[in-house]
């Protein structure tokens, strides 16, 4: 079996139930360069949240960064015994980006979708966090599938893609067909879609046009265009018509509100707005409500000292009445281009 396609394997939804959360834990300081102190502790506080509602797997580079980490998190008062240490050097901590895309079929069994990763066509240290899928394979003895068009092996970064669990995916053009950082050159949109549907067990493919102002991947979807129900997306707005963001997040809304579901029928969208642009030593930031996370019964909302985030925070908490909606200050985390969405990924129970 070369693909997942013939056992029915699906990627399930964000909101499925989750056996864990997998995130890596901050140790590049130039991630974050003169900004880093505070970003264990932020990470910290986020651990402390995923550890009440599931297990989280953490990677690190070595012991002494384990034994850092666990002093940290203790403090903070994370749920010890759901914590799970691997020592797997990574070169960056964006596991959305660089960690295992699982799939999961109607028996009920899990493997492993290994998309290559390469820094976003961007940075040339990319070779460490390439090896996450497999390190995840081998520890569970999971299938590994890995993605390829005419004998290249597929670029995908989790953050570019988002599903219902039910065969739909939403996706940029800037990020999966430009030639700017171009992940996969000569692999058509036709290509790619089959790729989805025979990996990720994909019918349908939303090309949105464009991401948000000072995305570092070009283009990732997680940061203006979520599912967050079968047939419910929420996608970022901006009023302001002087804000860059104004025009690319407009033409997106105008393209949902066109799009149709596997029945036919349209979907319900409704406008999450934007910050007020975040900007630090010059540069505008990534700042967006959209890369929140959906753990079980908890969702985990970036928040930016904004007079939007009680309004943020109250839409998303309307589309998961279920769940513990929880802002978490992420002005300094942005400060290294991604926010909660971008440093999880989840894991199918």
């Amino acid at each position: 079996m070369t693909t997942p396609r013939p056992k029915d394997y699906r990627m399930p939804a964000e909101w499925a139930p989750h056996e864990a959360t997998w995130i890596a834990w901050p140790h590049n300081a130039e991630d974050w360069p003169g900004k880093f102190q505070p970003i264990p502790w932020v990470y910290s506080e986020i651990v402390r949240h995923l550890s009440r509602v599931e297990d989280v797997n953490i990677l690190v580079n070595d012991l002494p960064a384990e034994k850092r980490a666990t002093q940290l998190l203790r403090r903070a008062g994370a749920n010890m015994a759901r914590l799970h240490f691997h020592h797997w050097a990574t070169d960056r901590v964006w596991l959305r980006d660089s960690g295992p895309i699982f799939v999961k079929n109607t028996e009920g069994a899990t493997a492993i979708t290994n998309w290559k990763f390469n820094a976003w066509a961007k940075y040339d240290n990319w070779r460490r966090d390439d090896q996450i899928p497999q390190h995840v394979a081998k520890l569970y003895a999971m299938p590994e599938f890995r993605p390829e068009v005419n004998d290249h092996r597929l670029v995908l970064e989790g953050g570019s893609i988002d599903t219902n669990g039910a065969g739909v995916l939403l996706t940029t053009e800037e990020c999966l067909l430009s030639e700017v950082q171009q992940r996969n050159p000569g692999v058509s949109r036709e290509q790619l879609e089959a790729a989805f549907a025979e990996y990720l067990g994909i019918e349908k493919v939303l090309w949105m046009h464009r991401g948000c102002a000072g995305d570092d991947t070009h283009g990732h979807i997680d940061d203006v265009t979520r599912f967050v129900g079968e047939n419910t997306i929420l996608t970022a707005v901006e009023k302001n018509t002087a804000d860059e963001n104004h025009l690319p997040l407009a033409e997106n809304l105008d393209r949902l509100k066109s799009a149709r579901n596997l029945s036919g029928d349209t979907f319900d969208v409704r406008e999450l707005p934007m910050p007020n642009p975040v900007i630090f030593d010059g540069q505008r930031l990534p700042a967006s409500y959209a890369n929140f996370y959906i753990a079980n019964d908890l969702v985990l909302v970036p928040t930016f000292n904004d007079c939007h985030d009680r309004l943020a925070l109250n839409i998303i908490a309307e589309c998961f009445p279920e769940r513990e909606v929880i802002g978490v200050h992420a002005v300094d985390l942005v400060w290294g281009l991604g926010t909660l969405h971008c440093m999880t990924q989840q894991e199918p129970a």
